[in-house]
């Protein structure tokens, strides 16, 4: 009681100062807001009232995030490029069918965004349902001749010998950095695209091979020139020059409708058998055993340039029937493709990828090549009229020594 009464009779004296201070300043400084500041709406009216009350503002509509799959009110990219659209077409080939599929037939150009259909392997350019009579051999020379005559189209005259040094001196690597990279997965579809946005600003393009499609590198440029409609001028190894065209205009560049996903590879038969045609289960079992401690005839390096593979392996059967390739380091579907390369092209019998190693046996019936046929290290085409197979005929032999290159040694870089 005794503290209430001196607080009472003892107020704080800094409060008192403080509330005479602002009390002071308001009289001071006090304003009155203007009218249309003023909190009462009902003293200034709306300077633009709406003549219709029953007027509904107009709600904006739902946001929907951007995206490449929403093709409604739109129609379906149509292309008329001459060929079946794959997602590889170095890697892939339409003469082997699939045993059966990994997954059902979703097309990976996405939902509605093309008007060819997607049957698990390709997108035909000839529908299925619709085909001629006449039947798919007819089909397919009718696509192949108009893939040749947009060619010639696109080419025009050929190039003369010091047009196309000087494209491939623009090329090289201390003039332009500019190049397009094919590696495992070999020249895929969208890679097409990518091909014609460099052609857009040059008229040559620097391609560089590797991994398992440089094991046929004369595929390899076959597949470029009949789906770019472009033709190749040099080629050294794992490096590609590829030409538009005289003809070329960008402007008339082909549709080319984007893969969104990389499918699922089908299933294709074993490669490697339980029991080795003509032997029998204990016969196979020792070829395998005697396979896997054979000395290696190379080590193959990772994303390197396997161009010499298939004569170096033609060569070694000529003293040896079992031949084994390292594979340390590779992808397990990256030395079963190579597998499956040289079993078509050396011909050869696989034996076992076990201990990432390729074993290939040479068959008792093994009779050697003598008309075979190998791209050179270095492609030089002067002649107007050359080609692929023009260009490997007139090479000069005196390289062949230069162009020896260990696959060890990986890249050209």
């Amino acid at each position: 009681m005794f503290l209430t009464k001196l607080s009472r009779q003892n107020p704080n004296p800094l409060a008192l100062i403080s509330t005479r201070h602002l009390s002071s300043l308001h009289d001071r400084y006090s304003f009155k807001p203007p009218p249309c500041l003023s909190p009462n709406p009902q003293d200034h009216p709306d300077p633009n009232p709406n003549p219709n009350p029953n007027y509904k503002k107009k709600q904006k509509p739902r946001y929907r995030p951007p995206s490449s799959l929403d093709r409604e009110g739109q129609e379906p990219i149509h292309s008329d490029l001459p060929f079946d659209f794959r997602y590889s077409y170095t890697e892939s080939s339409p003469e082997v069918r699939p045993i059966g599929l990994r997954e059902p037939k979703y097309s990976p150009f996405g939902p509605g965004r093309l008007d060819r259909p997607w049957i698990g392997v390709c997108a035909p350019a000839v529908d299925p349902k619709v085909r001629s009579v006449e039947g798919t051999e007819e089909e397919d020379l009718k696509l192949e001749e108009e893939r040749r005559r947009r060619r010639e189209a696109v080419q025009g005259e050929p190039l003369s010998s010091a047009e196309r040094k000087f494209l491939v001196e623009k090329c090289q690597r201390g003039k332009t950095k500019k190049q397009i990279n094919l590696g495992r997965d070999g020249l895929t579809h969208n890679m097409l695209n990518d091909i014609h946005n460099h052609w857009k600003h040059e008229e040559a393009v620097r391609i560089k091979c590797q991994g398992v499609p440089t094991v046929d590198m004369r595929n390899v440029c076959t597949q470029l020139e009949d789906k770019t409609f472009g033709k190749i001028i040099c080629r050294h190894g794992s490096l590609i020059i590829l030409f538009r065209g005289r003809n070329y205009n960008p402007k008339k560049r082909p549709v080319i409708p984007l893969m969104l996903w990389k499918p699922q590879e089908p299933k294709y038969p074993k490669l490697i058998k339980t029991t080795i045609d003509g032997l029998s289960i204990e016969e196979t079992k020792e070829m395998r055993k005697r396979g896997l401690v054979v000395p290696a005839l190379t080590k193959l390096a990772r994303n390197g340039y396997y161009g010499n593979l298939v004569p170096m392996v033609r060569d070694a059967f000529l003293s040896s029937e079992l031949v084994r390739i390292d594979c340390q380091g590779l992808e397990k579907s990256d030395y079963k493709k190579i597998g499956c390369k040289l079993r078509e092209l050396v011909p050869c019998i696989l034996v076992t990828f076990d201990k990432e190693q390729i074993v290939v046996w040479k068959g008792k019936d093994y009779k050697p090549v003598e008309d075979a046929y190998f791209l050179p290290e270095r492609e030089l085409f002067d002649s107007p009229e050359s080609n692929v197979v023009s260009g490997a005929e007139r090479w000069d032999s005196s390289d062949d020594n230069s162009s020896q290159t260990e696959y060890y040694s990986g890249d050209d870089e």
